[in-house]
């Protein structure tokens, strides 16, 4: 009867889980009584069967047990401290800090190494066509799972744009999680994995870094790749922000070309030593905030240091510089999400620029921490419509698009035909002319 009487009041599905709820709950307690039942049967109630009289027995035990001498003391708990140890893989390793930091050995004669090598293998070309090279996309995440257990989810729609966007640009993509070097971390870890891609694939002739947080937001763009054969090294910038103002953010490293060269081992070199964990990083972030304009007080980053090398060192890296401000190699988040159906409305992909980004790039957001610099959901939402945003140009190959920019369902915009391969899609993603190339075998992690 009090059962139906709960229904009545709940509703009948409610009243099971209440009912569940209750029998789970004396389960617990009965499992409880039971468990103090067994360990004051094991380890005894004490003289008086009270507990303080307990923790005065077990005091006296621990004070009659033989003292070990201190060495002793270390080797028994140190396979429990080396276990801790091993867990801290953000510490880095000790280096004696009056030797200058290097990510590897000098190489001096790079141009002609790589030259042999392509010349022995004719089957890799560094170009693909005349004058599309062959690039390499590189971008990654931490090793750890996300601190917000959403985070991974946002990973793995950034990491599904990315390889859309490759596959239909003929792309090749590395996606890394390994900090191959601890001293590195955070801003800096690209610049080793940079390195070492570059010299173990000589085949690419550009390596393209794309931060995670960063999508492709305009899937039919293709870089214009005749207007940088004569330069080494492409960021989203303005020449005024950079050599006359001096401003820190003058340029972006979150999406950036490097070019496989001599040129491009040498300017890692030197934007490096102001990365290493510790003082270095603190002092290097002490004179980046004296030069830079409106830099705030933080420790070195690799934006402010390659806008600080720039600045300081024109004359010899500048020329093979090109500062991309033509259309959205980066392009910011917060001017960007808000008008996408605007964009939708006036224009159409293959622009690239303001009225359709090719990138938007989610600067402090931070999806895989708990803290950003703006809030979790505000981030979360505006990425959400830059993936289906982007997603849509992708579905609507096969017929399909998002309900809306806020939705995760789809509908079919396309009807089905019994003559599938006399349909074009309407961006000519499909079947691309930039594509219709040999690519060879996909590099992939």
């Amino acid at each position: 009867m009090a059962g139906l009487d709960l229904a009545r009041w709940v509703g009948e599905r409610r009243a099971r889980q209440i009912h569940r709820a209750v029998r789970n709950g004396k389960l617990t307690l009965i499992c409880l009584f039971l468990t103090l039942l067994v360990l004051r049967g094991t380890i005894g109630a004490g003289k008086f069967g009270t507990p303080n009289q307990d923790l005065e027995d077990l005091r006296h035990a621990l004070q009659s047990r033989p003292r070990l001498p201190h060495r002793s003391l270390v080797e028994e708990s140190k396979p429990f401290t080396d276990h801790r140890a091993a867990e801290k893989d953000d510490d880095p390793p000790p280096r004696d800090p009056s030797d200058p930091y290097s990510l590897g050995p000098k190489i001096s004669d790079w141009d002609s190494q790589r030259a042999s090598w392509l010349s022995r293998h004719p089957d890799r070309p560094n170009f693909l066509t005349a004058s599309k090279p062959r690039v390499l996309l590189v971008t990654g995440s931490s090793p750890k799972p996300c601190e917000n257990p959403v985070g991974d989810h946002y990973l793995l729609k950034s990491i599904k744009n990315k390889i859309d966007y490759c596959r239909v640009h003929g792309i090749e993509i590395f996606y890394n999680m390994a900090l191959l070097d601890a001293e590195m971390a955070g801003f800096w870890a690209k610049l080793p994995l940079i390195r070492t891609l570059l010299l173990s694939h000589p085949e690419i002739e550009f390596l393209w870094w794309m931060d995670s947080d960063a999508m492709f937001t305009d899937m039919a763009f293709e870089l214009p790749w005749d207007r940088y054969a004569d330069y080494n090294l492409v960021m989203h910038g303005w020449n005024e922000m950079v050599y006359d103002d001096k401003n820190w953010i003058g340029l972006n490293t979150g999406s950036f070309l490097l070019r496989n060269c001599q040129w491009s081992l040498d300017l890692l070199d030197v934007w490096a030593p102001m990365g290493p964990k510790g003082p270095t990083r603190i002092e290097a972030g002490k004179v980046l905030t004296a030069f830079l304009k409106d830099r705030p007080v933080f420790e070195a980053d690799d934006q402010s240091a390659m806008v600080y090398i720039l600045a300081t060192q024109r004359d010899k890296w500048g020329d093979k510089v090109y500062l991309e401000s033509g259309y959205y190699l980066h392009g910011y988040w917060g001017i960007l999400v808000d008008r996408y159906e605007e964009m939708i409305e006036n224009y159409h992909p293959g622009l690239g620029d303001h009225r359709w980004p090719l990138v938007t790039h989610f600067v402090g957001c931070k999806p895989c921490g708990k803290f950003g610099d703006y809030p979790v959901e505000r981030c979360l939402k505006q990425m959400d419509r830059a993936f289906n945003f982007g997603d849509n140009q992708i579905l609507q190959m096969y017929g399909f698009e998002h309900k809306t920019l806020a939705s995760r369902r789809v509908k079919r915009v396309r009807n089905e035909t019994s003559n599938p391969l006399d349909i074009k899609d309407d961006l000519g993603l499909l079947h691309p002319s930039f594509k219709e190339t040999k690519v060879g075998n996909s590099i992939a992690s």
